[in-house]
This record gives structure tokens, sequence and C-alpha cells, in this order.
């Protein structure tokens, strides 16, 4: 861990955050008199960390994308998974939806403008998934904006430098993003978390670090919205637009600011944490969900519940310590090594382990599935990628194992949330009722022709997100009474 600062000092000379409550019905007003739908491009499936009562397709084609212009309110969410594919893929990926979704808002009359929502501790295919976004769309966006802020998560640019609260998310002790573990990533590492030059670092030089615009916090507090959309009118060439944040006071001004430059002509795409999308989505804050509210009908039942921990970060090993320690919880390990190694013995290893998980949830308790935490490493990004496709395909395997309806299921990590959603239960669309915990979500699985569970909950716990009891908290909050004592 590097040097530390304090978030109080880094603000102290700064005027005061603006009230995002006071700005939010302008907000509000301004995104309905666009009549654009905001179609937020997730490469994976946490970016629904602060919103609600949100549509969430993990399949589409021209059709779907024309049924959702219509009838969706004012955004929606295509989830893509990208994040663990090889960087090609996603750009292909990237490009053909950009595409559709320009035929289809032709075709239904309903113009959109687009959000790459990624990781807030910039993980991801950037700017890949920009560039090709705009290669779908077919014109040169005049710039995109970089928005990584994620405040329910600790994760604050101030300064153009892009930090991470700790040891919490509510702590006053920041450090520089690329003093932390996730900058060690063995896909996506980097190694500054100073945002021009990362920009230049992740864009092998197409982007120069003096070519990056910014809105700084003091353009943001002092001049407000209108500064913003100045600042944004002037912006051409598709050059980065590197955003500060320190609250949601300061998005507040932003969005307004976008809306502005927007309604003048300005075409912009958006690289963004989940904290942007909100507002720019115009959905209002809710409070955290009740257990009776995610339950519904299955509080009546006594069938124990499931967790799939893939994330292997060291945040996600500390709440998997603390949750095998709950009384009624049984963990079951996938040994990676084993299925890296592709033997025969190896195929059936998610087999041996769904029938386990089966009996644990058949009989009351919580099944806890999850892989073993020594980091098995190819020679390559491409060679990692495929390690973790192998695994997330024995999770699958396992998961297809229990027929036994759980209470409730939690799939921990981003990519393992979508690939157990889409592979293990057969979900093609999905709802965002809101969150368990800060930046926590929950879903309800709404269809699919092989949809398995419809109705339970479903939380998409991101690996990065949380304190070391975090896991066990949200776990005890959907056992039974009677099993938390057992």
């Amino acid at each position: 861990m590097g040097q530390t600062k304090s978030k109080a000092e880094l603000l102290a000379r700064l005027p005061p955050e603006p009230d995002e409550r006071a700005l939010f019905p302008e907000i509000r007003r301004m995104v309905a008199a666009s009549a654009r739908k905001l179609v937020v491009i997730d490469d994976d499936p946490t970016g629904v960390q602060t919103v609600h009562d949100v549509a969430l397709y993990l399949n589409w084609d021209k059709a779907t994308l024309e049924r959702a212009l219509r009838h969706e309110p004012q955004l929606f969410f295509l989830l893509t998974n990208s994040r663990s594919m090889p960087g090609d893929w996603a750009a292909r990926m990237s490009r053909e939806i950009a595409r559709l979704l320009a035929e289809a808002a032709e075709t239904v009359r309903i113009d959109a403008v687009i959000a790459s929502r990624s990781d807030s501790t910039l993980r991801g295919h950037y700017p890949a998934e920009i560039l090709a976004l705009q290669a779908g769309l077919g014109y040169k966006c005049d710039g995109h904006l970089l928005v990584p802020a994620f405040f329910e998560g600790g994760r604050f640019t101030i300064g153009d430098t892009h930090y991470v609260a700790t040891p919490n998310a509510t702590s006053d002790t920041l450090v520089e993003a690329s003093d932390t573990p996730f900058a060690q990533d063995r896909v996506f590492g980097y190694k500054t978390a100073c945002l021009p030059a990362w920009i230049e670092e992740k864009s092998d030089g197409y982007f120069k670090k003096e070519q990056v615009a910014s809105l700084s916090l003091e353009l943001i507090r002092q001049g407000g919205p209108q500064a913003v959309a100045e600042k944004l009118k002037g912006i051409s060439s598709g050059i980065p637009v590197v955003v500060n944040a320190a609250g949601y006071g300061d998005l507040a001004v932003v969005v307004l600011g976008v809306l502005i430059a927007e309604a003048a002509g300005k075409k912009l795409l958006y690289r963004t944490g989940a904290g942007f999308v909100r507002l720019r989505g115009a959905v209002e804050p809710k409070p955290l969900l009740a257990a009776t509210e995610m339950l519904g009908e299955q509080r009546g039942k006594a069938n124990g519940g499931l967790v799939i921990v893939g994330s292997y970060v060291p945040g996600s090993t500390a709440q998997l310590e603390k949750l095998l320690q709950v009384p009624g919880v049984q963990g079951v390990e996938l040994a990676v090594e084993r299925v890296v190694a592709g033997t025969a013995e190896a195929a059936g290893t998610g087999r041996e382990i769904g029938h386990q998980l089966e009996e644990i949830v058949r009989s009351g308790g919580v099944g806890v599935l999850y892989t073993s935490r020594r980091l098995v490493t190819g020679n390559s990004a491409a060679e990692n990628l495929a390690i973790g496709r192998r695994v997330s395909d024995a999770l699958v395997t396992a998961l297809q194992m229990v027929t036994t309806c759980p209470r409730f299921l939690i799939a921990k990590g981003g990519i393992t949330s979508q690939v157990m959603a889409q592979q293990g239960l057969g979900a093609e669309k999905a709802r965002a009722i809101g969150q368990i915990l800060p930046g926590v979500p929950v879903w309800r699985l709404e269809s699919g022709p092989t949809l398995r569970f419809p109705g339970i909950p479903y939380v998409v716990f991101p690996g990065n997100v949380g304190g070391p009891d975090s896991l066990a908290e949200v776990v005890k909050r959907l056992m039974p009474a009677e099993n938390k004592d057992r």
C-alpha cells in the first residue's frame, strides 16, 4: 500500500460540495425533455449498484433493442460480460451493439445516448470499447467522459487522480488506485492513477496526456452547470474528458452541464462507474432493501441458500473467511488447479460439487461454493482469461446440478454473477430492484426459455465492495430465522 492522503485535506481549500437534492429536479426535467434513452452497456453486471426498478438484458438482438427503446423508461442496461473476454472480442461486441442500437433507434425514431459502464478501480477494456462503440455508431463523437467515481465503494477522483478509500469505503484515508491490489490485476493492471497519464498508458499512446481535457472540482463547484457546459461545448475530435468528483453533488452539476451541452448539439459518449449512471438516468436514491421486500414468497420456505464466490481479490477472501464461520453455513471448495489441468478427473469436479450443494440446500443450510484461493495464472493476458472461463464453466456445471430452489442466491464477483445468472440459471432478462448494502445490488430474474428459480433474490456482490463482515451480514439477513443459530 502506497502513501495515504486525507480526503478532508484534499478538499479543504475547495468550495463546499453542491447539494444533489436541490439539483435533482432540474436533472429529471432535462432528461425527460431530451426524450433520449440512456443505454448502459455494462462490461460486468455490477453497474446497477446505484439504481432500482431498471431492466437488464443479458441477450439482445435488433428486435429486443427496438422493444426496449419503445417501452423501457429513461434507461436500461445491456450486460456484455466483456471484461471476461480478450480485448478484440470485447471490441467486436461493442461495435456490433452500437450498430444494432443505431439501427433500432432509427427504426423506432427514439434517440439514445450510450454509457460504457466499467470498473471504478480502472479495470476493463479501455479505450478499445469506447473506440469500437464510436465506430459502430458510424460517426465520430466530440469526446467521451471518463467518470470512474463510485462513492458507495469509496472511489473518488480529485485533482485528476483516482483514489480508493481505505480500510473501508467510509474512511477519510485515501490511497491512489495504482497503489491497490486492483492495479496489479493480471489482465488489466496499470502503473498510475493520474488519469491523463493512465489514459496515455492504457491507449498505448493513442491519446497523449496533454490532449486530455478535465472538469476540475474548482470548475464544477465554482462555475456550476453552465461552466461545465461551456467547457464541453469546446470539446472536439473525440478526446477524453476526465471528470473529477468527490460526491454526488459534484456529479449532479456535471450531469446538468452534460445535458445542456448535448441539447446544444454536442455528441458525447460516457465511460463511467455506477454513480454517474444513476444521475444521468434521473434515478432517485432508494433506501436499502429490507429482507421481507427481497424474499417475497420465499420467506415461508425452509430451503437453504446458495453463495458462489468466484472473486479472488484479497477483500473477497477476507469476506469468505468470515462467512464460513457463520452457523448453518457449509463451504465447498472448487480446486482451481484440478479444473485448469483439464483431465478426465477434473471434468467431473463441477458435477461432484453440485451434488454436495444440492444436499446442503435441500437440508436447509447455506452452501458456499468457492474457488481455491491460490491464484493460478498463465503466461499472457489471453491465457489468464481462458483460465477464468474454464473455472466459470465448472461453477456453472455445479450450479446446474442444484435442483432444489434455494431461498436466495448470492454471486460474489462481477464476472461470476453474470455467468451464473445467464448460463447457470438461464436468465435472458432481469430487473434490478435495489441494493441490500451500499453498492450491492439485488435482481429478480424475469425471463428466459430455460429460466430456473424465478422470483428468488439474486444478489450481485461485487468483488471489490464491502468490508470483511459484509458478505456474512447479507447471508444472515436472508437466512431463515430458525437456521441462524444451528
